[in-house]
């Protein structure tokens, strides 16, 4: 098979012919149709996350249709469409898994990270941590679904049922969070980088309300505001911006440092958490819930062989919406 193989941080992607892998017990082997970039891929190459299995496959925004099926799977037959998220194992025996919170499973295990993942045309994923994927969503539509949609969502859950909420980067997650919002009510305000007017009319058009820069005051105090840019500077402007009992959540895996701030910015109880990874229930609810909404995803195609063109645009914030790559058209 085909794929992008990760060897050093800061390196480019490899094109790399593999052997294709064959499904072990309880796996099961996917012919890939389309896989999404995350943020997290770029933090993965960048050589941003640790300890990264090497040489990896990135990607964890998978959509693909079962090829074959390990012993022991249930609930899946060969053809079947799949979505492969970035949980892809967890213990199943530690306190947080027994407990409801298996994303913070000391052993978990993370496709595209520490799992060979989607820029290929195969991969084998654990079937546990597979959802179906809703028929209205073509397979690049539904790709940025499997983690910006279910980040985004674990976020919003973070957020609780603030009646204003101000999103903080723009993005694949972030304009997914926002179509959620929407359709639970909530009334938005986007904050873009700076000068960034592509953006910024990018957030109007998804999110309405007001859309202002990352860098400025909202017209009035928000109860709650997420943080999808990586940016820790963002923690105590998304502080000031809040209420008194409001509560500011960080969506992304990794952020740069958080300048110091003064207390008086968390007083009144605001409080301050950061999103790990995700639950299979988040996937159940929020695959459940996508249609409904309906989330539309912005999607920019590219194909698999281009996969560091896509990096690179993601990188230098020349997108809107997510990238999308296409395994057929990488021959």
């Amino acid at each position: 098979m085909f794929a992008m193989v990760f060897r050093r941080p800061g390196e480019p992607l490899i094109p790399t012919e593999l052997p294709r892998p064959e499904p072990a017990r309880g796996q099961v082997l996917v012919k890939v149709a389309a896989c999404a970039v995350c943020r997290t891929d770029l933090h993965v190459v960048d050589g941003e996350l640790p300890n990264p299995k090497l040489p990896l496959i990135p990607g964890h925004e998978i959509i693909g249709r079962v090829a074959a099926i390990g012993a022991g799977v249930e609930g899946f037959a060969i053809g079947d469409r799949i979505g492969i998220p970035w949980l892809g194992w967890t213990c199943g025996h530690c306190t947080y898994c027994r407990t409801g919170r298996e994303n913070l499973c000391p052993e978990a295990r993370f496709t595209g990270y520490t799992l060979d993942g989607g820029f290929a045309e195969y991969t084998v994923a654990d079937a546990r941590y597979c959802f179906p994927i809703d028929a209205r969503y073509d397979d690049v539509s539904a790709a940025p679904l499997m983690c910006a949609g279910l980040i985004g969502y674990r976020a919003l859950r973070m957020a609780g049922e603030a009646k204003r909420l101000g999103i903080y980067g723009f993005g694949a997650a972030g304009h997914i969070a926002a179509q959620v919002a929407r359709y639970k009510g909530q009334e938005l305000y986007a904050f873009t980088r700076p000068g960034d007017v592509e953006a910024q009319a990018f957030a109007r058009r998804i999110a309405g309300g007001w859309v202002g820069a990352s860098d400025e005051t909202p017209p009035e105090q928000l109860d709650a505001a997420i943080i999808f840019a990586p940016v820790g500077a963002l923690v105590p402007a998304a502080l000031r911006a809040v209420a008194p009992g409001g509560v500011v959540v960080c969506g992304g895996i990794h952020m740069s440092d958080i300048p110091s701030f003064p207390y008086a910015w968390l007083w009144q109880e605001r409080s301050l958490r950061s999103v790990a990874n995700l639950t299979r229930q988040d996937g159940k609810e929020f695959l459940a819930l996508a249609p409904k909404v309906p989330v539309v995803t912005e999607t920019t195609r590219f194909p698999l062989k281009e996969a560091n063109a896509a990096l690179t645009a993601l990188r230098e914030g020349k997108l809107s919406g997510a990238a999308v790559l296409v395994p057929d058209a990488a021959s």
